[in-house]
């Protein structure tokens, strides 16, 4: 049902049911299953067999990682980005788990927020336009981000 959704958030960003739309739904789909099928991929080799959880996380971290891109890249870059997000995604889910031992409740920061900083990221890489002017762009952002947080937690 998440997966469904995700098209209207992603596919009606556009405003119109135009080229545009069906390339975000297209490419929405594209990356969500082949982060499915590189998580449970991953977690073969990892642990020895995939999990239904997995696989499913592995879904929600393709969907989160192709939104902010969705409307900038085709069906290869979104591939590329899937792929990338499966793994990806479930490091970041063992590095805090496991190593950081952070309580990341269902793992939200570690799918939605690594694979949204990395969808964003991709935008740089594969959007169209100029590669600079976007990496300037996602470090102010990420500056502005990283300091309101930090005066927010001293609050």
């Amino acid at each position: 049902m998440l997966w469904v959704g995700w098209f209207g958030f992603n596919g009606g960003s556009q405003l119109a049911a135009d080229g545009g739309a069906a390339l975000a739904l297209t490419v929405t789909h594209i990356s969500a299953a082949t982060a499915s099928l590189t998580w449970a991929l991953w977690e073969r080799i990892k642990f020895g067999r995939a999990s239904l959880v997995g696989l499913v996380t592995g879904t929600i971290a393709g969907l989160a990682s192709i939104t902010p891109a969705s409307g900038f890249v085709g069906p290869i870059e979104a591939l590329i980005i899937g792929a990338v997000a499966g793994v990806l995604c479930q490091e970041a889910v063992l590095l805090i788990r496991n190593r950081l031992k952070i309580d990341d409740t269902l793992d939200v920061f570690a799918v939605h927020g690594v694979g949204g900083i990395f969808g964003t990221i991709m935008i740089a890489v594969f959007g169209a336009g100029t590669w600079i002017a976007q990496l300037g762009s996602l470090a102010i952002v990420g500056i502005y981000t990283v300091v309101v947080t930090v005066v927010l937690v001293k609050l």
